[in-house]
């Protein structure tokens, strides 16, 4: 329970927004569209319902019904290099992130936005466009309420901002929140108090008051709406009515929901049914915690059902104020589900224990800001932060991560996971809805595409001119591929930790960091099951003479860039 009640805070966060709705829109149509463009966080190819998931994202399901979606779009494999990618237009290492936020003292893995970049914000402002954010922003190292912020939102273009700075953290306690240029605390924030706080719900309302307050003060110009949900990255914090729905859900293990998955993708025709599923790291009937297992999923899977639910807000806010017909929504993800293991063991300073009857730990006070960093010691009423297997997942004192068997369900029917450069490190949906621009509606677009044509597709419908960008934009706008044509381009690249691709037409070359290149025909084996490397060295040759050409000229370093990286 929060300080004030949830009519009256809600009351209050939404004035504005119960006061303005003026019905249609005052743009005439047919002039450059609004675009909303939707991020998700650490979630797999085949999670929403519309490309294979049996979670219930019916928001997105009907975007995609009424737009299109894409069957090879691409991330960069990793959360800050994909919000440097998308923001920019460019590959991650020519904006300064190669990594992560760290400075290794290298150009391309500064942790930081450089200043040779210019965020979509500030290319479409001087096109008449405002700029509003929600979410998490993690392109820049410096996070401290008293530090520099020359790379926090409002200095990248944008007029609004509600979100965290920070990468990772507590759904219900988030660290590094800032409105604008300052940081709060989610439990003194005077403009926003429900009655129970949720970083999902706070970014789609947040979200909301954007779009209704530019709507009551400026609705005869265009907008760039950022949304970067931290949904579902780790830790696995759900709200209780949203987990009970998916309560016994996974029972059946991995392999039974990876079987269902595959089959229902297949059916959408968005994987080829006669290639096989790449193999999964463990068998259900060898798990010996059962219940813990498929409570990380039955969590995963309410955290992705409560944004699916925000994003509706955001469509139902849009259709409200008679914007939705002129304003295209792209939705996609920053890299594959996760592997990685946090919180699924105890330790000192999170010990796997039960819920302590009482508070162990000092109060912190409402005016305090969250821990620092992406995984804190103790709630904000005295109850130690618990890992482990003896701790169920979901409320706030916990945190655990799903683990890799989920993670290969959620990247049906890819290789690998984020990280790494196979598909399903960086394979994800993309769903553009745009009713005055797309007239296709459920149809599927095979076009490969990535990251870095999502700036060039918004400037090219802003009409922004990017003459004078220190570096000019690597993508290509995917408006042509809306009506069903093709992309002209050479390859696209990947570099992430020593990993790193390159994919030309339908051959893609790809190694783990310090492994030989492989081969792959794509359109033959997404799966990666056959290495053609020995069968093809001309076309490997060709390939690695592009890679090494496009590592040169996007300040890919070979990895680790230091010893500190190592």
């Amino acid at each position: 329970m929060r300080l004030l009640s949830c009519f009256l805070s809600l009351l209050t966060f939404h004035l504005t927004a119960c006061s303005v709705i003026q019905g249609a829109s005052d743009r005439p149509s047919g002039s450059r569209p609004n675009i909303v463009v939707i991020l998700s966080d650490d979630m797999g190819f085949s999670d929403i319902g519309c490309y294979g998931g049996e979670i219930q994202t019916p928001n997105l399901d009907a975007l995609a019904a009424s737009g299109l979606r894409f069957t090879q779009f691409y991330n960069t494999a990793r959360c800050c290099p994909t919000r440097a990618s998308l923001l920019t237009g460019l590959y991650p290492h020519q904006a300064g992130i190669g990594h992560m936020m760290e400075d290794h003292k290298k150009p391309g893995y500064r942790g930081n936005l450089n200043a040779e970049c210019r965020t979509i914000a500030e290319m479409l402002t001087p096109a008449g466009y405002h700029s509003y954010g929600v979410g998490k922003w993690h392109v820049t190292l410096h996070t401290a309420a008293d530090g520099p912020k020359h790379n926090w939102p409002l200095q990248r273009g944008f007029e609004k901002f509600y979100g965290t700075i920070h990468g990772a953290g507590s759904f219900y306690d988030p660290s590094s929140l800032v409105r604008d240029n300052t940081m709060i605390s989610a439990y003194s924030d005077e403009q926003y108090q429900p009655e129970t706080y949720y970083y999902t719900d706070a970014i789609g309302d947040h979200a909301v008051q954007f779009l209704a307050e530019h709507h009551a003060q400026k609705a005869d110009e265009p907008f760039f709406l950022y949304v970067a949900f931290t949904a579902a990255h780790w830790p696995m914090h759900a709200l209780p009515e949203d987990i009970a729905k998916y309560e016994g859900k996974y029972d059946a293990g991995f392999d039974a929901i990876r079987k269902a998955r595959f089959q229902k993708t297949a059916g959408l025709g968005l994987i080829d049914p006669s290639q096989p599923m790449s193999p999964g790291p463990q068998e259900w009937e060898k798990i010996k915690d059962k219940n813990w297992e498929s409570a990380g999923m039955e969590v995963y899977a309410a955290m992705v059902d409560r944004m699916d639910q925000n994003i509706g807000k955001i469509v139902k806010e849009l259709e409200a104020s008679g914007e939705l017909h002129d304003t295209l929504i792209l939705y996609l993800q920053d890299n594959g589900g996760c592997a990685e293991t946090v919180g699924r063991t105890g330790n000192k300073q999170h010990p796997d224990i039960a819920r302590p009857s009482a508070p162990t730990l000092p109060l912190m006070k409402p005016q305090d800001f969250a821990a620092a960093g992406s995984t804190p010691a103790q709630t904000r009423d005295g109850y130690p932060v618990r890992m482990g297997r003896n701790v169920m997942p979901g409320p706030e004192d916990t945190y655990v991560a799903y683990g890799p068997n989920w993670a290969n369900v959620s990247n049906t029917p890819f290789r690998e996971y984020k990280h790494w450069v196979h598909e399903g490190g960086i394979s994800t949906p993309l769903i553009a809805h745009w009713p005055a621009g797309i007239t296709a509606k459920g149809e599927l677009r095979t076009e490969p595409g990535h990251l870095i044509d999502i700036a060039a597709t918004c400037v090219e419908l802003a009409s922004a001119d990017v003459s004078k960008n220190p570096i000019p934009l690597e993508g290509r706008s995917l408006v042509p591929v809306f009506e069903g044509k093709q992309l002209q381009r050479e390859a696209i690249y990947w570099e992430h930790e020593g990993n790193r691709a390159v994919r030309a037409g339908q051959w893609k070359l790809v190694a783990k960091h310090g492994k030989p290149w492989e081969l792959y025909d794509i359109s033959k084996d997404r799966v990666e099951a056959m290495n053609l490397a020995d069968a093809h060295p001309d076309i490997v040759n060709k390939l690695t003479a592009m890679y090494d050409k496009y590592a040169a000229r996007a300040n890919v370093e070979p990895w680790p860039v230091n010893k500190k990286s190592e």
